[in-house]
Formats: structure tokens, C-alpha cells, sequence
């Protein structure tokens, strides 16, 4: 399937769009990626959403996305006897070990580890912000907070610790238990929630063994200061700008996002915006005129995806929602000012021939007005590199494995295919000639620009750049 845009729309699924009719709908709408989130879903659950996008990417018939977005560590206070209470400006209020039913004076956290690395004048983020609390006394059994904006807290409201460093790795044993078992339904993507260092994503790594690619949502103040070394060590990454405006000031979210943005692409790492964009579509048919600018300014920015969460999952038209995040995209995609913000961030090649060829690939289809740069790639890191020069040429990956295939479907302009593996440089070159033809953006006698590795199937190399003209099949 041949997208009308380059930026990619991924679906949350959920009760409203669990049913394989009801996937195919958000498919033919503009759904290139199918988010399932383990919050949510449990394992029979997840098993069934994925054979049901796997049988409608078979009627497709063209490579489908999946990500599997674990749940993470989740902070919550325990319950209370009476019911909610009401704090204000200035209370006192304790958070400690105690499992007895909380009061106006106290009620239990139930997380050790927490309550170790609390100190004092350490902030506490209650109920997404609703209610927020200062350490001003702490020990490793109970932390004595002031309350600086009061509120109602009741039973098992999350906790935000903004400039705590929770000493805790990024996978419970309920997400290892989840990644084991979307590794074993071959998802393509996992997503790792609350990564505050590098390090979080080792075990993830380990256990996946390249089976899936490990995308790294930044949603917390330490990781933003460690966000060079968690680019490295992750294949993508996902603006969580939900649980990041909780624990940064909201004022801060949009440079953020521009910042996190910009040194994925710079690094050639895939990366999704995500929370709120169309928010109000959960309960109405048309979004607001503030979301559609929100939608257009990260498709300007150049992202590679832009994400639907309860829109698509629980709200009331999942399909407009997916249909207008496909129309704002085209739209801004066909405005000159779109390619001008794309050329003015522009990185300069890596000192590598692999993306030397990448930027000489992007400027001679520029300079010959091809269509279409057809990449051969084994591990996907050929169009990777060629998707970072951001071309107006259109990106063919010709995958010889379909985990490849489906895995590239997050990223910026690509349009993935399965090809048969192949060793014969101009056998890949014919084959996407025909396929160009078929797709309509291309004639017999039109030139084509390959990037390859040679020898073929070889993965990380590529080192070949070829004109080349577009034959007919009988010619092949």
C-alpha cells in the first residue's frame, strides 16, 4: 500500500477497535502501525489482537506494524478508610510504610524503594498533578511532605516522583512476563515505559536479541538528561508528552519535544509523538482547531509518527480519528513551507560512506527529479539512513525478510515490501523497476536510483549506489 503522505499514523487498539473488521477499517483510513498497550491488555488478549492484524495485512497485502507498549514501573499510593479526602495548601501529609488504611494525616506508599531515594525538598506529583506535596522530612520507612497545591486524593492515585531517580530498572516482573510473551507472537516494536538512564534498557535488549525493535518513550525529567546516551542504546524513540507535562513544567513540553525530535533525527532514530493529539475526537466527530495545529506542528517538525491513543482505542470514531490525522498530514506535507523546515534541519552526513551515499542519493534524485530511491535491505539500517536524509523522492524497502519489512513501517517515507532473498545486484535493481511501474510512479525507460550492500543480504553494509533505468518485465 502506497501512503499519500510520508509521516506515519500509528492506532492505539482497544474496545472500540479490537475486531478485525474493525482494524481493517482503521488500516484502509490511514493506520500504518497498531499500538497494543499492556496496561490493558492481557495476554490472550494481546495474542488475538495480533493474529487479527496479521490476517488483515495478509488481505492487504502489504507489511503491517505492531507495537507492544509495556506498562512500566507504576507508582501509586494505597487506600484509604474512609474514603477521599480533601488536603490543602499547607497541610501536613505522610506517605509511609504502613499497610493501614490511609486518613487526612497519612496514608501508605507502597514502594520501599521509593521511599529510600525520597529527600527532603523532593517534589511529589499526586493524581497526574492534581494534588502536589514537598518532602521536608524523610527516612527510609516514611517521608513528611507539605502540601503546595491541595486537592482530593483517593485510593490508588499514581505518583510522580520528578526529581527522585528511582532506583529501579524500567521492567517489572509484570513487563517481563509481557515481553517475553509479544516476543514469542513476533511483535515488531516494544515500547519501554518511564526509562529514566541508559541503562534501563539493557534487559530489554538481552531478552529481545534483535527479535523486535526496542523504542524508548521519554516521559521523565532524568531521562532528558541522559537523552544522548538513551538514543544510542534504543532503536526509536516516543515523545510521551502525557506523563512528561506531569513531571516537567507544561511550558516546557513543546521545546521538549522539539529537542527530543531533533537528535533522533540527527541520530537516524525513528520517532513517534504521542498523547492528546486529537483528544477531543474521543467524543466528538471533528477535533479542535488547536489539535489540528498540534498534529500539523509535529508533522512540520518531520517526525516519523504521530500517534492515537484513547481516540482510536476507546472513543466514539476511531476511524475519523486515524482519517484526520491522514488528511492534516497530506496537507501539510503538499505546503512549500514543509520541504524548506526539512532542508533548513538537515544534518550534515556521518564521516561513513554508508551516509555519504545515503545524502548523494537524496541530492542526485533531487537534482534528476526521480521518484523513487529503492533501498535493498536486510536489517533495515540502509533505509534508515536514507529516510534521515528526509528525500522528496519516495523510499522503497525491498526486505527479503518480512520482520524487516514490517519493523520499517514507524519510519518517515518508507514504503516496505517483501522481496525473494537475492545475491544479484541487477535482479534486486529489475525487480524494483516492476514494482515502481506497478505502483504507478514510475514508466518503462524512467530512471531509478538503488542503494544497496553488496554482497547482497549482508546486513549493516551499504556501499552501492546505482542510476539506473527502469526496464519492462520482458526485458527483466
Amino acid at each position: 500500500m502506497i501512503r499519500a503522505r510520508r509521516v506515519r499514523v500509528v492506532a492505539t487498539l482497544g474496545p472500540a477497535s479490537s475486531e478485525q473488521a474493525q482494524i481493517a477499517e482503521l488500516h484502509r483510513a490511514g493506520a500504518d502501525v497498531f499500538r497494543i498497550n499492556m496496561s490493558h491488555a492481557d495476554h490472550g488478549l494481546m495474542r488475538t489482537l495480533v493474529s487479527r492484524i496479521r490476517a488483515v495485512e495478509k488481505d492487504a497485502g502489504s507489511p503491517i506494524t505492531i507495537l507492544a507498549d509495556l506498562q512500566g514501573p507504576k507508582l501509586r499510593v494505597g487506600k484509604f478508610a474512609d474514603g477521599p479526602i480533601m488536603l490543602a495548601d499547607g497541610d501536613t501529609f505522610t506517605l509511609d510504610a504502613d499497610s493501614a488504611p490511609g486518613d487526612q494525616n497519612r496514608v501508605q506508599l507502597p514502594h520501599p524503594e521509593i521511599l529510600r531515594a525520597l529527600e527532603p525538598g523532593h517534589r511529589l506529583l499526586l493524581d497526574d498533578g492534581k494534588v502536589a506535596l514537598k518532602v521536608t522530612e524523610s527516612t527510609p520507612t516514611k517521608a513528611v511532605t507539605v502540601v503546595t497545591v491541595g486537592g482530593k486524593l483517593s485510593d490508588r492515585k499514581g505518583v510522580s516522583c520528578p526529581d527522585t531517580l528511582i532506583p529501579v530498572g524500567a521492567l517489572t516482573p509484570k513487563d517481563r512476563a509481557d515481553l517475553d510473551a509479544v516476543l514469542d507472537a513476533d511483535v515488531d516494536w516494544i515500547a519501554l515505559s518511564f526509562i529514566q538512564r541508559p541503562e534501563d534498557l539493557a534487559e530489554a535488549r538481552k531478552v529481545a536479541r534483535g527479535r523486535a525493535g526496542i523504542l524508548a518513550k521519554i516521559e521523565k525529567p532524568q531521562a532528558i538528561e541522559r537523552l544522548d546516551d538513551i538514543i544510542e542504546l534504543s532503536d526509536a524513540l516516543m515523545v510521551a508528552r502525557g506523563d512528561l507535562g506531569v513531571e516537567m513544567p507544561l511550558q516546557d513540553v513543546p521545546s521538549l519535544q522539539k529537542r527530543i525530535t531533533r537528535a533522533a533525527r540527527r541520530a537516524g532514530k525513528p520517532v513517534v509523538v504521542a498523547t492528546q493529539m486529537l483528544e477531543s475526537m474521543i467524543t466528538a466527530p471533528v477535533p479542535t482547531r488547536a489539535e489540528v495545529s498540534d498534529v500539523a506542528t509535529a508533522v512540520y517538525e518531520g517526525v516519523d509518527a504521530v500517534m492515537l491513543s484513547a481516540e482510536s482505542a476507546a472513543g466514539q470514531y476511531p476511524v475519523e480519528a486515524v482519517a484526520t490525522m491522514d488528511r492534516v498530514a497530506r496537507s501539510v506535507e503538499a505546503d512549500e513551507t514543509y520541504r524548506s523546515i526539512l532542508k533548513a534541519q538537515r544534518y550534515e552526513p556521518d564521516a561513513t560512506g554508508a551516509d555519504a551515499l545515503a545524502a548523494a542519493a537524496r541530492q542526485i534524485a533531487e537534482t534528476l527529479s526521480i521518484n523513487v530511491i529503492a533501498c535493498y535491505t536486510s536489517s533495515g539500517s540502509t533505509v534508515l539512513r536514507v529516510a534521515r536524509e528526509r528525500p522528496t523522492a519516495q523510499i522503497f524497502a525491498l526486505c527479503p525478510r518480512v520482520e524487516t519489512a514490517r519493523r520499517l513501517g514507524i519510519v518517515w517515507g518508507v514504503t516496505s515490501m517483501t522481496t525473494t532473498p537475492s545475491d544479484d545486484l541487477e535482479d534486486f535493481i529489475a525487480d524494483a523497476g516492476v514494482r515502481v511501474v506497478d505502483a504507478g510512479l514510475g514508466r518503462t525507460g524512467d530512471r531509478l536510483l538503488a542503494v544497496a550492500g553488496v554482497p547482497l543480504d549482508t546486513p549493516g553494509v551499504t556501499n552501492v549506489l546505482q542510476l539506473a533505468f527502469i526496464r519492462s518485465r520482458d526485458e527483466r
